[in-house]
């Protein structure tokens, strides 16, 4: 019984070691992930995602091209707010007769009435930043490399180190149970020998 619990008490001390050295360096970047996390899934209801217009082109017949709402958000990207005018997405809308044009080079976005092409608002988009730091690829937004490196690197070693976490954590539970369960087991076996 002995050597049972030593070594059930070796491998918690193992899991304590992994859990601490793992822990450490990750905390910052599992706090902020965690953080992120929280806010995007409360972007809608916390305004950090503008909320979308309504108009009265509900269908998406009778809408202006995708070009002119092209045009008509580079250039009011350019003229008006004097910044990029890359778009990286346009999302339509046609159940609310919108058009969200989201650009590459910052956090900017226009919603379009997609039959008149009035620009029925202007807004920043938090919560593409604070996705791209729960990512990690606000590295390379910032740095402009334009590739996916960091971000995977960033992702990978967080998403292991949540792994063996989540393992010795298990573990570390598990073990002090298993341990007074080997005990109580024996206590019981010598009981049963003296009588």
């Amino acid at each position: 019984m002995k050597a049972v619990t030593e070594n059930i008490a070796k491998q918690t001390r193992f899991y304590r070691n992994l859990h601490k050295w793992v822990a450490i360096p990750l905390l910052l970047f599992m706090l902020l992930i965690g953080v992120t996390g929280l806010l995007l899934g409360w972007k809608k209801q916390t305004s950090l995602l503008p909320p979308t217009q309504n108009t009265t082109a509900s269908a998406a017949t009778g809408w202006i091209s995708l070009d002119s709402i092209q045009h008509i958000a580079l250039n009011y990207s350019s003229v008006a707010l004097g910044k990029s005018s890359e778009i990286d997405r346009i999302d339509v809308r046609p159940a609310k007769g919108v058009a969200k044009v989201r650009f590459a080079d910052h956090f900017t976005e226009l919603q379009i009435d997609g039959k008149t092409g009035t620009i029925l608002s202007v807004s920043h988009r938090t919560s593409d930043l604070i996705e791209m730091i729960h990512d990690g690829s606000i590295v390379e937004y910032l740095v402009g490399t334009g590739t996916d490196g960091v971000k995977l690197l960033y992702t990978t070693l967080v998403s292991i180190g949540l792994i063996l976490l989540s393992i010795s954590g298990f573990w570390l539970w598990y073990n002090p149970k298993r341990i007074r369960k080997a005990k109580t087991s024996a206590k019981v076996q010598t009981a049963r020998t003296l009588h």
